[in-house]
């Protein structure tokens, strides 16, 4: 008879923290799923490769792709815009500061990111929440996605209703040096975001595998296992 598998390793975690507050939650899986949906209608209006029998009219299909497209990118906006308000209302680990490092602790944190990250430094950070370089790369992914959403405005323009309330965009297409260049900022944006997720859900893996702080479940938990030792750059700002 085989005896029963070991939970050493297991039983030992230190007590969860509640760091991603519900809208945090929400938010973080509303925008995954709308660039998804961005990403692949994004590129069949750019490059269509569905073939119909007789006329187009009668199928509707880059219509309903660009439907398809815009309400993904309302939903995208509006999870953005309460991110963004959620930097002010949250917890102290979805504020602002958590991503831009103004403070003296969150300027150490971000040095001691650094040194784990390139094997200066042996364990990693004992802080609940985000560390500042990732604070620092997420500030960077919300600047491109809100450059998305004003490239993708102004794109819109065109396909809109002469009367249609995004016609009160088009000060955007100047702003971007024209049609064409507004276009290619939405495409390489798009393999930007495309690529970060690519890297953000293997790290998200990798860190809740070898450090067992459950990072990659806290996303759906709220909840995540770190101990803070004292005197270390773990403890918040």
């Amino acid at each position: 008879m085989s005896a029963a598998p070991s939970l050493a390793g297991f039983t030992d975690r230190p007590d969860p923290v509640y760091v991603y507050q519900l809208p945090v939650r929400i938010t973080h899986w509303l925008t995954f799923f709308s660039v998804v949906v961005l990403a692949a209608t994004g590129f069949y209006i750019g490059r269509p490769f569905i073939n119909v029998s007789g006329p187009a009219r009668d199928h509707f299909v880059m219509g309903t792709v660009r439907v398809v497209h815009l309400y993904a990118a309302i939903v995208f906006t509006l999870s953005l815009f309460v991110r963004a308000y959620w930097f002010l209302a949250g917890n102290r680990y979805a504020r602002w500061d958590q991503f831009i490092p103004v403070s003296r602790e969150r300027l150490r944190n971000l040095w001691e990111a650094i040194k784990f990250f390139s094997y200066v430094r042996r364990d990693p950070l004992p802080y609940p929440g985000q560390t500042a370089t990732a604070g620092a790369s997420y500030a960077g992914v919300f600047l491109i996605c809100f450059v998305m959403i004003l490239s993708g405005l102004a794109l819109y323009t065109v396909y809109a209703a002469p009367d249609s309330v995004f016609q009160a965009f088009r000060f955007l297409i100047p702003l971007f040096g024209g049609l064409q260049i507004a276009r290619l900022i939405h495409h390489i944006g798009m393999w930007v975001l495309l690529v970060f997720i690519v890297i953000h859900v293997y790290l998200a893996i990798l860190f809740s595998i070898t450090e067992r702080s459950g990072i990659f479940e806290s996303m759906f938990s709220g909840y995540k296992h770190v101990e803070i030792k004292a005197g270390t750059t773990g403890r918040d700002a």
